[in-house]
């Protein structure tokens, strides 16, 4: 270890904390506290390792600090971020590119050295008077293939609390890497702070500095901003992937029974943009859970096989209702470690919008005092609670948390599914002709409209690639042929699927909050060929015959053949407007493979074959 490292960091660590990081030898790990340390100039440095004690302090430090502040059930705390922090700050998420390499167009990026200086200086002296927080982590469960160690510096114990439910203990991986070895490293600072909120948002950062795996980030507190492990690790992991041939996907991963008797568990991993269903559908009652944000996918002996790369989640609460999300709904509303965010709170008791009871009068919120009828300088109804209000618990804590969530050889991929926010195109649910089909008719061409998780207006329809667009940090022509890429090799190819929970007839949606359970129990029933599908210019379409006994048998429900054909007709203009659009974003592209081309191409010429015999708007009793 250089001297001049090691005297630096020791000079802040108390004896425990030194003892620890003595445990990692790592030239390194060292070499980035000390940094840290020479630029944030914390008054003291902590260590915590994986052990209840330690993980018990984290979570008693942050409401000491006022950080995170009890509320009446026990094991429940709340935190709010502030007015301007309320989600991912996608302006200021930055790609720290060097001037030997280039990136996409579409991804917002800023020239290495400047964004380096720039961000550097706004961290420069942030933590005096403060401690700097060391955590180690793992993405992905600990010593399997899949995992990849992650060191986290923070000043916030928010922060260090949330990534305790999130991610799995790292400190024990990290002391059998040795002098070198791989791991992600990442820097947080929430700045100078307000009533415990950062204040200096306008200066709020958060750049990627991927060809060195760290990440910065600065005068935030959003969840989505600062705790590395999630979104911000995923850009790193997709470049680490590409250099060894796996793929690190924005999927959850869900386990769907068979029929009944039948024993089977089928897996399937799927891409949505946030706030299109995403949590919601690894969560169908009934069904296991494996993950529902992050997943890694690896060619394991001629099989696909996936892992959940977190242990917890981080989930929007808006809309979360005993109903709808009874499994959620049991760990929110009972004792246990819980981090509410941005809700508003009334005598101890947290309150989300869309949670199907009455709002208190008055409260207080990420706002500050709230009272009925609220406005703000502009004249505006301030909202009781953020859109994008969210939720931290462990996944171990709901009752259909899989048993299979730390399978160090992963689980096998049974199926993949791509959704998004669709309100005039797609079907409900349907089935690629093949691998290649799906990536790109599908997965290529997501489109979601905007929801609150980032900042900016809503409703908006907008590209996303495999739900992925966000976080790439290689080409992106090169992300797809890797994708395409990955079925090489494979002994069973898993089918692709996609589904459309956002249908819209005047305004009103055309299918029900629970009908995403039938959706996906035809999609297990379609990996095993028991039932038959129908041949459609876009894919292949479930039979309604197959359907409705589904919708009586899991919803007790009648389904009638109205519904399926108005859920279920192909539209063609809409089809070919979405084409249009998903063409020209490839037009733009220097490197996108001409297979792009070519599957679109056909798409575009079954569609318009279709309408030239059957017209606009065609039953899919009539294909």
């Amino acid at each position: 270890m250089e001297a001049r490292i090691a005297t630096i960091v020791e000079s802040k660590c108390n004896p425990a904390s030194l003892a620890k990081l003595k445990a990692v030898p790592n030239e390194k790990l060292w070499a980035f506290i000390a940094d840290a340390i020479e630029l944030c100039q914390p008054d003291s440095v902590v260590v915590f390792d994986d052990s209840d004690v330690d993980r018990a302090t984290v979570r008693q430090r942050a409401v000491e600090l006022g950080e995170e502040n009890p509320l009446a059930m026990a094991g429940h705390t709340y935190h709010f971020d502030g007015p301007t922090d309320p989600a991912r700050a996608k302006d200021v998420t930055r790609y720290l590119v060097p001037t030997t390499d280039s990136l996409s167009k579409t991804l917002n990026q800023i020239e290495r050295e400047e964004g380096l200086a720039e961000i550097r200086g706004f961290l420069a002296g942030t933590m005096k008077g403060r401690e700097m927080i060391v955590r180690f982590f793992c993405l992905g469960p600990v010593g399997s293939v899949f995992a990849i160690p992650c060191v986290q510096i923070t000043d916030s114990y928010y922060v260090s609390h949330s990534e305790d439910l999130l991610y799995r203990g790292g400190f024990e991986q990290f002391k059998k890497l040795g002098g070198r070895g791989e791991f992600f490293r990442f820097l947080h600072s929430a700045g100078r702070l307000e009533n415990c909120v950062s204040a200096d948002t306008t200066k709020k950062r958060i750049y990627i500095d991927y060809t060195q795996d760290r990440i910065y980030s600065v005068n935030t507190q959003y969840a989505g901003n600062t705790v590395g492990l999630k979104k911000l690790a995923l850009r790193l992991a997709i470049r680490k992937a590409d250099r060894e041939n796996w793929l690190a996907e924005h999927m959850f991963i869900m386990g769907v029974h068979g029929p009944a008797g039948s024993g089977r568990m089928t897996y399937f991993c799927g891409a949505y943009p946030s706030g299109c269903g995403k949590t919601a559908t690894a969560m169908i009652p009934g069904e296991e859970i494996v993950g529902d944000d992050l997943a890694y996918l690896r060619n394991i002996g001629g099989q696909a096989r996936m892992v959940n790369v977190e242990e917890g989640i981080f989930g929007i609460i808006t809309d979360v209702t005993s109903k709808g999300d009874p499994a959620i709904w049991k760990v929110l509303t009972e004792p246990g470690e819980v981090i509410f965010s941005n809700i508003l709170v009334e005598q101890g008791k947290p309150h989300w919008l869309g949670m199907g009871q009455p709002m208190p009068k008055q409260g207080v919120t990420y706002t500050g005092p709230w009272h009925e009828g609220k406005v703000d300088q502009a004249g505006k109804p301030v909202s009781p609670a953020e859109q994008n209000a969210r939720y931290t618990i462990s996944l171990r804590a709901l009752p259909n948390c899989s048993k299979r969530l730390d399978d160090a050889g992963g689980i096998e991929v049974g199926g993949v599914i791509y959704g998004g926010r669709d309100s005039d195109t797609w079907v409900p649910v349907q089935q690629a002709f093949d691998w290649t089909h799906g990536i790109i008719a599908y997965g290529a061409s997501l489109e979601s409209e905007t929801t609150a998780t980032t900042l900016g207006q809503t409703g908006v329809r907008t590209f996303n690639l495999m739900s992925n667009l966000d976080f790439l940090a290689i080409p992106l022509g090169k992300y797809i042929l890797n994708n395409l890429n990955f079925a090489n090799g494979l002994s069973n190819v898993p089918p692709v699927f996609a589904t459309n929970y956002f249908l819209k007839k005047d305004g009103q949606y055309i299918t029900g909050m629970r009908d995403k359970a039938i959706w996906v129990k035809w999609m297990e029933r379609r990996v095993h060929g028991e039932v038959e599908a129908i041949p459609a210019p876009t894919g292949l379409l479930p039979k309604y015959d197959d359907l409705a006994p589904l919708f009586k048998e899991v919803l007790g429900q009648e389904y009638t053949r109205e519904q399926y054909v108005e859920q279920f007709m192909i539209r063609v203009p809409e089809n070919l407007a979405k084409l249009d659009r998903i063409e020209a974003v490839y037009r733009k592209e220097t490197d996108t493979p001409p297979i792009v081309f070519e599957v679109l191409n056909a798409q575009r010429s079954r569609l318009e074959a279709l309408r030239a015999k059957k017209g606009d708007y065609v039953s899919p009793f009539d294909l």
